[in-house]
């Protein structure tokens, strides 16, 4: 599981778009693969000023998930779900933790993959310039389109 920003216009009667770590504005999205890198959800659009685990808790993906814990990267930590070790100030990893989370990172990286492979759709890599009310619904249109093109 991860997050990924959607650009759209900047919009000044819609507030929270700004993202400060992207500098730009959009809609944040989570998405969910397998681990054979096949898209299995992506969520509804949240304001793009908002953090990957707000988002993830908005979305109630993890009430709905399987026995096995999802992975995450370490902005997931503290919602049961298998995110790397944090480097903790003034201390290094331990060697075992370093294998650890270059494994877990190894397998996050299909998850990567699949982000790649949905923003290679122009829609959804260049700033939305229609209405913002009309945001959700397109793109849960293009999202529909991507999950009919995989089957």
């Amino acid at each position: 599981m991860d997050g990924t920003l959607l650009p759209c216009w900047s919009w000044t009667a819609v507030p929270g778009l700004w993202s400060g770590k992207h500098r730009t504005t959009g809609v944040v999205v989570q998405v969910a693969a397998t681990l054979e890198g096949q898209l299995s959800w992506i969520s509804d659009p949240t304001p793009g000023s908002r953090h990957d685990l707000h988002c993830l808790d908005q979305s109630g993906a993890l009430d709905h998930l399987a026995t096995y814990p999802p992975i995450g990267d370490k902005g997931y930590i503290g919602r049961g779900m298998l995110t790397p070790f944090k480097k903790q100030p003034g201390r290094e990893l331990l060697d075992w933790q370093k294998t650890f989370n270059k494994s877990l990172n190894r397998t996050r990286a299909t998850i990567e993959r699949v982000i790649a492979h949905i923003k290679s759709w122009k829609v959804l890599h260049t700033d939305y310039r229609r209405p913002y009310a009309t945001f959700k619904t397109t793109i849960s249109a293009v999202i529909g389109l991507i999950f009919y093109a995989l089957t």
